[in-house]
């Protein structure tokens, strides 16, 4: 796809920015002497375990050391080894995170403590787009205090990149990733982090391509899983690139600093899909084509985030603040061709989806501090504005025609929030620490499309309440209460008229009046130091979901005049629990201190009432369990260092109203072997994915001509087809060199 001027000028300014900087910074012999050196980080045989934080809050630290060794592309695949993270996606596939098997909307992303806009009609962001090269560390927060965002329902990732001020020195990568047939996607990385006195800067430039060649078999039986209908064999290969860019840059005065970051991602990637369907040609054997589909989807992609922020000590206190930019583009296109075999294919569909997002925020707060207290009080702002459009075309004699708008498929929203918040830390003593805050978030709405315009405004007044006490250096313990938000889905609140759905003879229609959901959330957890390196940490949790937004029918008359309208509305509640598990240590006390064990577990339940049956149910796809154990060993005499991660989750289910699927994955593992070549050099070989994971999907369809005869039907058990899917991918290898310098 061709770049457009904006997305090119973009991409000017942010690598002519990082180029020129890293210039004037490096003119400089200066070295700071806080600062680690690069060589400590990416050349290094220690072993490095989860951080332990001094937050008032539960907030959980992982450096990058403690994922680089396995060669995570991305942030994805970085929260695969950390406690309660699951995915519902494709093989080797991690995008949307799903934190406590919540759905991804109920997990907040945050790139350096800020929102980052994302493509996702609910309002997540896929981490799979974030490097891991530029990523300093990972945090998760389980509950937030009154000075951070309050939208992370199941909790919320932040997502720190590296600074000028926590190192010193370059590097350079080159690697490879090969698919198990044999075709290799180039990567590449150069990054360098100096400093000039009071002035220190990080700069980085990263491009990664990636390949995933998927093979997807579907065999449809009838309503008893008895008889076999057809078989359909598919292949999904998604190939593309990720180029990024961030830069930053932090000055230092008497009295506190200034700070200016940027970060730019843009990805590439075509997505071809063949489908071949076959049916019995006699005697069972299922080999007779009787359709092809083939389906080329385009997809291009940008995030854009800059930002300014200063803290600084006036009249006795601490003020802080922001101000910056964060920007989302897509541009997506998509043409189906079928027909009975690939030689007779003809054009069957085409759409467009197009997403401009930006988001204008900013903030200011003063701390004042007292002898065994502190309070905060400020005010964080955002401005943001979402244009979005999904059009399919008219198809006249297999040509393109014209865009053919579905009612309210072009749409606005304009949305403006003024949050204020207080918050309050008191500290008796050294070992308790009382953190108490209210967050007071107000939100102004406006969605316009064809069909008119609505304003939604309110305040949402969310506290927060944080217990730590330890009673020593090893022992920690922490009790968190707090209320949280989840904003309903762009695609639920654009006034959209989508016509044959549910069923053939209803429409469904966005709602811009649908409120938030809120929850209140329980953490209780307890700590233990295991030696000097080692943790050992338990959490409990409980959320209680109000307002859950749900398909309700209406008494209006569809389109087709057979059925009814149907719109989302905040009608249900829920509630979900569980326990996280994590451990890492070194094996010290059995006198293996350059071995070190990693494990983690989370048990998880829930209860939702389904909105069309009435009944129970867990969260959609959420699992009941999900684990990940491994293991690092270094050769230190051989400058050599290699371990092993498998991680694995339960089933979960999910419900629409003419059908229900459970969604199982077999084991997923990972290994690297390393090799040191003095202080500056290390190569290294990483697989993924080599216990061949497979993703498993069982389907029963129920049918009906209104939505009474498919619940009749569901209640009855008469299922009218039934489907088992299997997707694999392959392993997967890496082969990375970095030379510090």
């Amino acid at each position: 796809m061709s770049l457009n001027n904006s997305r090119t000028r973009a991409w000017l300014l942010a690598t002519t920015a990082a180029l020129s900087i890293a210039g004037a910074a490096r003119a400089e012999d200066a070295a700071a002497d806080a600062a680690t050196t690069v060589e400590q980080v990416i050349v290094t045989g220690d072993i490095t375990f989860r951080n332990r934080t001094n937050d008032a809050n539960p907030v959980l630290s992982y450096d990058l050391e403690y994922f680089q060794r396995f060669e995570p592309v991305s942030v994805g695949e970085m929260l695969k080894r950390v406690p309660g993270v699951t995915f519902t996606s494709d093989v080797l596939e991690f995008d949307g995170v799903s934190m406590r098997g919540l759905p991804p909307g109920y997990t907040q992303i945050l790139i350096n403590g800020r929102r980052a806009p994302g493509g996702e009609a609910d309002r997540s962001f896929f981490v799979d787009r974030i490097p891991a090269e530029l990523v300093e560390r990972i945090e998760i927060i389980r509950s937030p205090r009154a000075d951070q965002p309050s939208e992370g329902v199941a909790g919320s990732l932040n997502v720190i990149l590296k600074e000028g001020a926590q190192l010193e020195g370059g590097f350079v990568k080159a690697g490879a990733l090969i698919n198990e047939d044999g075709k290799v996607r180039p990567s590449g990385a150069v990054a360098y982090a100096g400093s000039s006195g009071d002035t220190s800067f990080w700069g980085a430039l990263n491009y990664q391509g990636r390949r995933n060649p998927k093979k997807k078999t579907s065999w449809r039986y009838d309503g008893s899983f008895s008889d076999l209908d057809n078989i359909e064999r598919q292949d999904d290969t998604r190939d593309g690139v990720d180029i990024s860019a961030n830069a930053e840059l932090t000055q230092q005065f008497e009295t506190g600093r200034l700070r200016l970051s940027g970060l730019v991602v843009d990805t590439d990637r075509d997505e071809d899909e063949t489908s071949l369907t076959y049916v019995d040609a006699g005697g069972g054997s299922f080999t007779e084509l009787d359709e092809a589909e083939v389906q080329a989807e385009r997809i291009s992609q940008q995030t854009y985030q800059f930002s300014a922020d200063g803290k600084f000590d006036v009249m006795g206190g601490v003020l802080d603040f922001n101000l910056g930019w964060a920007g989302y583009r897509e541009d997506t296109g998509a043409r189906v061709t079928a027909g009975s075999d690939l030689n007779d294919l003809e054009l069957d569909e085409v759409v467009q989806l197009d997403i401009e997002d930006d988001e204008y925020a900013g903030g200011a707060a003063y701390t004042w501090a007292f002898s065994n207290a502190k309070l905060k009080a400020g005010v964080d702002l955002l401005r943001k504005k979402r244009n979005g459009s999904e059009v399919e075309f008219d198809i006249d004699d297999g040509e393109v025609g014209d865009p053919d708008p579905a009612p309210g498929a072009i749409y606005t929203i304009e949305e403006t929030r003024i949050d204020p918040f207080v918050r309050y830390t008191f500290t008796p003593n050294e070992k308790l620490t009382i953190d108490a805050g209210l967050r007071v978030e107000n939100t102004d709405r406006d969605v316009t499309s064809d069909l008119g315009k609505v304003n939604y405004s309110k305040a949402e007044w969310n506290p927060s309440l944080h217990l730590s006490y330890a009673p020593n250096s090893t022992d920690q313990f922490r009790a968190s209460l707090a209320r949280t938000v989840r904003r309903a889905d762009y695609s639920l609140i654009a006034p959209y008229l989508a016509e044959e759905e549910p069923t053939d003879e209803d429409d469904l229609r966005g709602n811009p009046n649908l409120t938030n959901e809120t929850s209140w959330g329980l953490d209780v957890g307890y700590e233990r130091r295991l030696g000097a390196q080692g943790i050992v940490g338990v959490n409990v949790f409980y959320r209680d979901v109000s307002d859950l937004i749900e398909l309700v029918g209406t008494n209006e008359e569809s389109s087709s005049g057979d059925g009814r309208i149907y719109e989302p509305r905040n009608i249900g509640s829920g509630e979900t629990w569980g326990l996280e598990v994590d451990f890492s240590a070194p094996l010290t006390a059995f006198g293996m201190p350059d071995t070190g064990l990693f494990a983690n577990y989370t048990y998880m339940d829930s209860s939702v009432q389904d909105p069309f049956t009435g009944q129970d149910r867990r969260f959609t796809n959420q699992p009941h369990h999900v684990y990940n154990a491994g293991f690092i060993h270094t050769v230190r005499d051989l400058g050599v260092s290699f371990g092993a991660s498998v991680y694995s989750r339960s089933a979960g289910y999910e419900s629409a109203l003419d059908e229900t699927i459970k969604v199982a994955y077999t084991a997923d593992m990972e290994a690297f072997i390393e090799k040191r070549i003095g202080d500056r050099v290390v190569v290294r070989l990483a697989g993924m994915n080599l216990l061949d994971k497979k993703k498993k999907e069982t389907f029963r369809k129920y049918d009906g001509d209104s939505v009474a005869e498919i619940l009749e039907n569901r209640a009855n058990g008469d299922i009218d087809e039934g489907e088992l899917e299997s997707e694999r991918s392959g392993s997967l290898y890496q082969v990375t060199l970095r030379v510090a310098f």
